[in-house]
């Protein structure tokens, strides 16, 4: 337990110090703070991303971090822990085969192995190299046992006891067959909706803005379908999407919404546009970049039953007062310690499987 306190310190101090590099930014006065080596390292790391990866740009970098500083609270962790018995745990080792589509998007994994006292065998995504293992240094900076607890490895797997692995419906069959005789969580595409009801205010609807657009999408919370009444006014939405029409600005979206304006225009499919994002009538939920689908709906009992049906495909609905599980109009990339993806409870699933 005592080692679980330390960890626990650790990341707390992440927390303090993500909290205040990101107000550094926020103030305009990072350059009078470069003779912190860790402030320089963020700095430097945050201006590199985007020439690994063309979509983690310094402002979504950022969100992340912010975003990490909220949650790694010392008042937040021990809320959230307060729910297990970490006592319970046997020291095993777990491979994390990290996804890469927003930045830090496997750190949560990397969290629940860490501060659950076991060891974390990592694969990074090749689109996310540089920002995990940059606050594992930090961690390990803070709190040097944790040098033992993580393997950052490009080799095939082996020596583990448990497995995390996030990728495509694809992938998922190919970590089911090598992964399969393991304990693990194998996790597959998601996609997350919004349910609208015509009743939301120039405000929520502008968050949902947030929602659509933040890390351009990319991710299984980013709404990718939106619900809409029968006789809903389409130009109600697209105003309240104007503030984000600089996104338009971003070359590989920008390119990505010429390439499917194209194809749909060409395939003589009909679709709504903004001059920044295409709306088209569709019943599936994963919309390619760029767009959004949007479906009508006349009686929500019937909507309420779909969603249910749907429920392997969906991370998150958005919407107010519709159901129980819904997150506000915002906030799908502002998740909670204990919003584990595909609701399945990592540190449980942890606590509970035993060393080989």
């Amino acid at each position: 337990m005592a080692h679980s306190n330390l960890t626990i310190t650790a990341f707390v101090k992440l927390g303090n110090f993500l909290r205040t590099f990101c107000e550094l930014i926020d103030k305009n006065t990072i350059s009078d703070h470069l003779n912190d080596k860790w402030v320089s390292s963020f700095k430097s790391e945050i201006e590199r991303a985007h020439h690994y990866n063309g979509w983690f740009t310094d402002e979504n970098c950022t969100h992340a971090f912010k975003e990490w500083g909220k949650v790694l609270s010392k008042e937040n962790i021990e809320a959230w822990l307060s729910n297990y018995d970490l006592s319970t745990n046997n020291e095993k080792v777990v491979a994390l085969i990290l996804a890469g589509n927003i930045p830090l998007v496997g750190f949560h994994d990397l969290l629940c192995v860490l501060i659950t006292g076991n060891k974390a065998l990592v694969k990074l995504s090749s689109n996310d190299q540089k920002l995990i293992p940059l606050l594992i240094d930090f961690l390990i900076d803070i709190e040097p046992s944790l040098k033992d607890k993580v393997i950052f490895t490009k080799e095939k797997l082996d020596h583990y006891d448990a497995v995390i692995a996030t990728g495509s419906n694809n992938t998922a069959r190919y970590f089911e067959y090598y992964f399969g005789k393991k304990p693990n969580i194998i996790r597959k595409n998601r996609n997350s909706v919004a349910v609208l009801s015509g009743k939301e205010s120039q405000e929520e609807l502008t968050a949902l803005g947030e929602d659509i657009f933040r890390y351009f999408g990319l991710g299984c919370r980013s709404v990718s379908k939106i619900y809409l009444p029968k006789e809903y006014n389409i130009d109600t939405f697209f105003k309240a999407m104007f503030p984000y029409n600089n996104i338009i600005n971003h070359h590989k979206y920008a390119n990505n919404y010429d390439y499917n304006k194209a194809v749909y225009l060409m395939s003589e499919f009909k679709i709504l546009d903004n001059g920044f994002l295409i709306l088209k009538e569709e019943e599936s939920f994963g919309s390619p970049i760029a767009s959004l689908f949007y479906e009508y709906y006349e009686d929500e009992s019937t909507l309420k039953e779909k969603l249910k049906d749907n429920k392997e495909n969906l991370q998150c609905i958005i919407s107010s007062g519709f159901v129980e599980d819904e997150i506000s109009f915002g906030n799908t990339q502002k998740p909670m310690l204990n919003d584990y993806a595909d609701g399945i409870d990592t540190i449980a699933f942890l606590l509970n499987t035993s060393k080989n």
